[in-house]
């Protein structure tokens, strides 16, 4: 008995559920005359739009502490260099893997690596200064961006350029 009334009651309820929905109508999903882009919008007065005031050139603490930002990367760079050519003779020499001139190569490797650390430092930090010199003029080009780009683009610059030689050196460099 309890199967039959189951069975009766999937049955019926559909028809209930569709006796709790709403029999109101629905606007039109057409394109409503206000909608319609036909020159229907009449220009502003006669004025012409009013140009912007320019914006104020980089202060002087941005652009001394972006020379001091500039100048870490360089001595960051020369450290690179310096440390650069022991790591490509004990690339050059490293043995297979687990040899002592493979764990020599691994480590002047690493130092190599860890001698740019105040580089990325530095162009972490012009990140920064980027991102908030955009947030004070989002819709144009400050001279305090521009200043910023120029350096921040110098220090990724040594960046990339230190990025190729690890990448040489560690391909070099059997795993």
């Amino acid at each position: 008995m309890t199967r039959a009334k189951a069975r009766i009651l999937g049955l019926l309820l559909p028809f209930g559920m569709a006796a709790c929905s709403t029999s109101g109508t629905y606007p039109s999903l057409a394109v409503r005359d206000v909608e319609r882009q036909s020159a229907s919008g009449v220009p502003a007065g006669g004025e012409a739009a009013q140009p912007l005031p320019p914006l104020p050139p980089a202060s002087a603490d941005l652009v001394s502490r972006l020379a001091g930002l500039v100048k870490v990367a360089q001595a960051a760079d020369r450290q690179f260099q310096a440390n650069r050519t022991e790591a490509q003779r004990a690339v050059s020499a490293a043995g297979g893997v687990g040899s002592d001139s493979w764990s020599a190569a691994s480590v002047a490797l690493a130092r190599l690596e860890s001698s740019r650390s105040s580089g990325m430092g530095a162009l972490a930090d012009l990140d920064v200064l980027y991102a908030q010199a955009r947030e004070t003029a989002p819709l144009r080009e400050s001279p305090s961006v521009s200043a910023i780009a120029e350096a921040r683009a110098q220090v990724a610059a040594l960046i990339d350029a230190q990025d190729g030689v690890i990448a040489s050196l560690s391909s070099r460099l059997k795993t």
